[in-house]
């Protein structure tokens, strides 16, 4: 157990060495000091975002030894683990939900260390000091969102309550290219991608797919305006800013790419998928012009091409979304774990989750009987 000197709470990634956070961080872009600071430096969180940086740190002298994202949250938006019922229930009983404490990288549903260590006790370490930290400061609860498994086992074995949730991952088994992919799918799923990319083609869109690297400003700013256009077209206003995007552009370009569609050589839709070792992360995308199958071109056909060319194991398509299914995603469950400071709701959720865990399990065996890939005795045509 490290010593209660080593630990420290900061507000800002600015002034912990980018060197020391990336050293534990793993190598996922997500974690890393560059990605979480760009966030900070941008707006992005901070502010008035109701994302509120408390990280936590465990040091041995000026040596970062641990650790750990952690926000105070003042809502329940871009965490992609819904805990709005639990927050209308203690709101029903005249009790604050918030403020609330999340770890987490700020909207992004992907599963990565969320206990930055390269010991199994200074991990075990960093549990019992966020559960401490929680506790003192007063929060009515402390969430960690989309650990790896190993942690969740450590923060289960600490008190801590797991959920599962499900997504859409994409397998490369090794295809030569789209339509050897496509010659493994059922029959029926294979003719309406076909049909979908072929309307497509028909309308005259054309697609180019540009690496960090590559883009320009100005393709950043109609990405920008593309995103910025599908939250208004939901009535909403957008997490990130143009700022944010530029900043990773400059920072990390090789993890960025882009799916830029275009129509009689104007561009009219855009998506951004980002680069981590073996895995490609969907992550936002965006259009000027509706054009059936555009959206499953952009977000889903072209990342699954661009890992093909590649050889990336693995595309991820984000939170959600049964119709990936139909796509050749697959649903993979992911983690989530939690701790409520009063007994009675602590109780109250493990009790939900129990149930909810057995839906689960039935969803993902419901899903995985209706498998997007063909049986032996289908044809390839």
């Amino acid at each position: 157990m490290c010593a209660a000197k080593a630990l420290e709470i900061v507000q800002s990634l600015s002034g912990v060495p980018a060197e020391q956070w990336d050293a534990l961080a793993g190598g996922q872009p997500f974690l890393s000091h560059g990605f979480l600071h760009a966030l900070e430096k941008t707006g992005c969180v901070g502010a008035q975002s109701g994302w509120t940086p408390c990280h936590l740190l465990l040091r041995d002298g000026r040596r970062l030894q641990g650790a750990m994202p952690l926000y105070i949250k003042g809502h329940s938006y871009g965490e992609y683990v819904f805990d709005w019922g639990w927050a209308e229930a203690y709101e029903r009983n005249g009790l604050h939900y918030y403020p609330k404490l999340v770890s987490a990288v700020p909207f992004t549903p992907v599963t990565g260390n969320r206990l930055l260590a390269a010991d199994s006790r200074i991990r075990q370490a960093l549990v019992e000091a966020v559960l401490s930290f929680a506790a003192d400061s007063g929060v009515s609860s402390l969430h960690c969102l989309f650990p790896t498994e190993t942690e969740a086992g450590i923060m289960a074995a600490a008190g801590m309550l797991l959920r599962h949730t499900v997504q859409f991952h994409w397998r490369n088994e090794g295809y030569r290219s789209f339509e050897d992919f496509l010659a493994r799918m059922n029959h029926h799923k294979r003719k309406k991608i076909r049909q979908e990319r072929r309307k497509l083609r028909d309308s005259g869109i054309e697609f180019q797919r540009l690496t960090g690297e590559q883009a320009t400003e100005g393709n950043w700013r109609f990405f920008f305006d593309c995103y910025r256009r599908t939250y208004r077209s939901h009535m909403s206003t957008p997490y990130l800013n143009l700022e944010f995007f530029l900043e990773l552009a400059r920072i990390m370009p090789h993890n960025l790419v882009l799916s830029v569609a275009s129509r009689q050589g104007a561009p009219v839709a855009s998506s951004l998928c980002v680069l981590g070792g073996d895995s490609l992360y969907g992550r936002y995308w965006g259009t000027r012009e509706y054009h059936p199958g555009l959206h499953f071109e952009c977000c889903y056909y072209q990342p699954m091409e661009h890992c093909i060319e590649r050889g990336i194991a693995c595309f991820e398509g984000g939170a959600q979304g049964e119709h990936k299914l139909a796509r050749g995603l697959l649903p993979v469950k992911t983690l989530s774990a939690h701790w409520l400071a009063r007994p009675e709701y602590f109780d109250a959720v493990a009790g939900f989750l129990r149930r909810e865990t057995r839906g689960v399990d039935h969803y993902v065996n419901e899903l995985e009987e209706h498998s997007p890939f063909k049986a032996a005795s289908d044809g390839a045509n």
